[in-house]
């Protein structure tokens, strides 16, 4: 639980830091499309918090702490999930940390549509997956 607690303060202050240093929201929609920008103030922004966000588990390995990830379904699944959650985040306008950790925290109404509609789909989904997959 302290683990979960810590990593949500560093995404709040990293989201908060971003916004009011350079005015960015930390969205990784908002990051990747940067990413193919060919202005450069929109481009290196972008490329450093992707690095952090690479090199982060290797620092959090490095300094002790244990990941535990379990992809045990098939590569079809992975691959129609991955088409959904794009599908998803190009009519919601931008994905669930952009939507969930920024918009929330801008009282935006749009992003807390986004970010309940995202949860109860996902609710939905396990429900499912759990009941017809086993």
């Amino acid at each position: 639980m302290t683990s979960e607690l810590l990593g949500g303060a560093l995404i709040g202050t990293a989201a908060a830091l971003l916004w009011l240093g350079i005015g960015r929201i930390s969205g990784m929609t908002g990051v990747i499309s940067s990413l193919f920008s060919l202005q450069i103030s929109r481009y290196r922004w972008a490329l450093w918090f992707l690095a952090g966000v690479i090199i982060a588990n290797p620092l959090y390995r490095l300094a002790g702490g244990q990941v535990s990830i379990d992809m045990n379904d098939s590569m079809p699944l992975w691959l129609t999930a991955g088409v959904l959650v794009g599908f998803g985040t190009y009519i919601g306008n931008g994905c669930t940390s952009g939507h969930g950790v920024c918009g929330i925290g801008r009282f935006s109404p749009r992003s807390i549509v986004s970010t309940v509609t995202f949860i109860v789909t996902g609710m939905i989904t396990v429900t499912l997956m759990n009941g017809v997959a086993g």
